[in-house]
């Protein structure tokens, strides 16, 4: 089979397709015929070899991708039979994504409900469990002012939809106009320029205090907006693009009477849960993933330079099969 091959850590370019060794499911897997693979941004940390936690690197060589989704091909010792022909999406234990052929713990499928997309499906994996978390963990009221950083990436996008579902005043924080356009037609009342010097003063001006801020982008960005929530309002820190996450200390979070909510280490059954809720708001048609890019499975250096250089929108998709 064809699968993305990392042999040393670097720029994109140190993802070359090779030929290897096809799989054969182990005991309690299932071997899975890949259509697509998630492209996450801390997957090209990983690769250029600084990602957020060192334990995150892989032994060398070693194909990233830590989410699939395609049909089973083989059920392995203890796996049931009858999962063979099903249209499944499936983490991975951090690699072996990037390849025409994944293995799987069997217990760690998810079903792709009826006539679902699968690349619908696989953009909702780890997006669509992120932000269904940080909804649920925010608590969103009908009324209030939600402010969302990074608001066309692949969780802001979705963060957007369900704040709006709950009634909630949407600001927008992207970095290009066309991002921004793309936030406003999910939804987003309010769409700000944060590649503006004077972006907090335009928000708080359109929108006035936030009750809730998302911050997808940490570092000076999630610093300002934070200075944005009002007194009793709610931080959520999910994401670091800026390369850190915003220094906001207990010290600061007190003194201006903020509650940080930080999503803790979930199961993975909770993290099933989520993807299943997820994929049901899809169903519903309450949501939908915004899939702003697909490459070839040999253009997955194409991919992480495009995620690294901020140009993409939405998810990011590798295409496996042929």
């Amino acid at each position: 089979m064809r699968a993305v091959v990392m042999r040393r850590f670097g720029a994109p370019q140190v993802l070359q397709v090779a030929e290897v060794p096809g799989l054969t499911a182990g005991p309690g897997e299932v071997a899975i015929d890949v259509e697509f693979a998630n492209v996450t941004f801390v997957e090209t940390q990983i690769r250029a070899g600084t990602p957020p936690n060192p334990a995150m690197l892989p032994a060398l060589p070693a194909v990233l991708g830590n989410g699939v989704g395609g049909t089973v091909t083989e059920a392995g010792p203890g796996a049931d039979p009858a999962l063979v022909g099903r249209r499944v999406v499936a983490s991975l234990t951090g690699t072996g994504g990037y390849a025409e052929q994944a293995a799987a713990a069997a217990q760690r499928l998810i079903e792709v409900p009826g006539q679902m997309d699968l690349r619908d499906a696989v953009a909702l994996l780890a997006d669509g469990r992120t932000a269904v978390a940080l909804a649920g963990l925010a608590r969103i009221s009908s009324g209030e002012t939600v402010l969302i950083e990074a608001a066309a990436g692949g969780v802001g996008t979705l963060l957007v939809q369900l704040a709006r579902n709950a009634g909630a005043r949407v600001v927008a924080l992207a970095s290009s106009e066309r991002k921004l356009a793309t936030a406003r037609a999910l939804g987003a009342d309010v769409a700000v320029n944060y590649s503006n010097q004077d972006w907090p003063l335009r928000a708080r001006e359109a929108a006035g205090e936030a009750d809730v801020v998302f911050d997808g982008v940490g570092g000076d960005v999630g610093l300002a907006a934070f200075a944005l929530l009002r007194r009793g309002g709610r931080f959520c820190p999910f994401g670091m693009a800026s390369g850190s996450f915003a220094p906001v200390s207990p010290e600061l979070a007190r003194e201006h009477q903020v509650t940080v909510l930080r999503s803790q280490p979930l199961s993975a059954e909770e993290l099933s849960r989520m993807t299943e809720a997820a994929l049901a708001e899809a169903t519903a048609g309450r949501i939908h993933p915004v899939i702003g890019q697909e490459f070839e499975l040999a253009q997955a250096a194409d991919a992480h330079t495009a995620i690294e250089s901020r140009t993409t929108t939405g998810k990011t998709l590798l295409r496996a099969s042929r």
